[in-house]
């Protein structure tokens, strides 16, 4: 089966002129984009020929694929709309894509600019590297391209260098995932693998549920990796961390209450709750301005549909 071409579309309430500057302009246009990490234009005889350039992308563990490209634009009859192709391709045998193309098209609309993209690519290695495209190459690459799109959204509307917002989303999503491990890990290793660890301790000292204190445990241990989980997921929500905090102290400030002994111990449930409550105010504060992928359209049979 043939993998579908990736499609982005997203409206951007800016200047026509602007975002030309911003997705067309080597310096610019790799601040934003999250597949590139450096663009160069290479001299050309002319104005009438297409402007040949090379492209560097970090792939981590300090290896770089390079590639060249060529791409050319041209201005609609209405003047509303713009059309910039391009053809690309890397001659490194690490790299996934042998050659490609698509097109970047810009359209006017009463509020702005809709910025569209369609591209697709050719792949190397075999079955196993169609394989490799169609389950999880691809579906990066596409989702790369709409959270770059939403980034670039937010330099141009909300005046955020991509820079920021890129600080930003490390900071919130190392927040989020810190804190689902922490759920996770107060869930599942001291209530459900090891409650007599001292959580069954605790629970007996409170004088609560006698008789069922392994059980309430063991519950209590199912509902914290459940809801880690679940607050991981609903992460951009305003809500989510507000309600994170509070069921923190909700679950913490009894013990403190009727056993204000455990603060002597040098790892009590103070020592965990207030880092936890910075790391969810971290998140909270971080979410604003945070690009999202889901946020453009992404399947072009859809918007034919349309």
């Amino acid at each position: 089966m043939k993998n579908e071409p990736i499609y982005v579309e997203l409206d951007i309430h800016t200047s026509l002129e602007e975002l030309l500057e911003h997705t067309q302009t080597p310096e610019l246009h790799e601040q934003w984009d999250l597949r590139f990490t450096e663009i160069r234009y290479l001299p050309r005889a002319s104005e009438a020929d297409k402007q040949s350039f090379l492209y560097k992308t970090r792939i981590g563990f300090g290896l770089n694929i390079a590639g060249t490209g060529k791409t050319s634009s041209k201005l609609h009859h209405n003047a509303n709309e713009r059309l910039s192709t391009l053809t690309f391709g890397s001659d490194q045998p690490v790299s996934l894509i042998r050659q490609g193309g698509g097109y970047w098209k810009y359209k006017q609309n009463g509020k702005g600019v809709t910025f569209i993209t369609l591209y697709d690519y050719k792949t190397r290695f075999g079955i196993a590297g169609r394989l490799l495209d169609r389950y999880l190459f691809r579906p990066l690459f596409g989702y790369a391209t709409g959270w770059s799109f939403d980034r670039l959204r937010i330099w141009l509307e909300e005046r955020i260098p991509p820079a920021v917002v890129a600080e930003r989303a490390l900071i919130h999503y190392a927040s989020v995932l810190i804190m689902m491990l922490l759920w996770c890990y107060e869930g599942i290793v001291p209530k459900l693998l090891y409650p007599e660890a001292g959580e069954l301790s605790i629970m007996k000292q409170l004088g609560m549920f006698e008789g069922m204190e392994l059980q309430m445990v063991q519950l209590l241990g199912i509902s914290e990796t459940g809801f880690g989980l679940l607050a991981a997921y609903w992460h951009r929500k305003k809500w989510t961390s507000i309600v994170q905090i509070v069921v923190l102290l909700l679950l913490n400030l009894p013990a403190l209450v009727y056993l204000p002994e455990l603060l002597r111990s040098p790892f009590n449930p103070l020592t965990l709750t207030l880092p936890m409550i910075g790391l969810c105010l971290a998140a909270h504060w971080s979410r604003r301005h945070l690009p999202k992928a889901s946020r453009c359209k992404r399947k072009l049979a859809q918007v034919q549909k349309n």
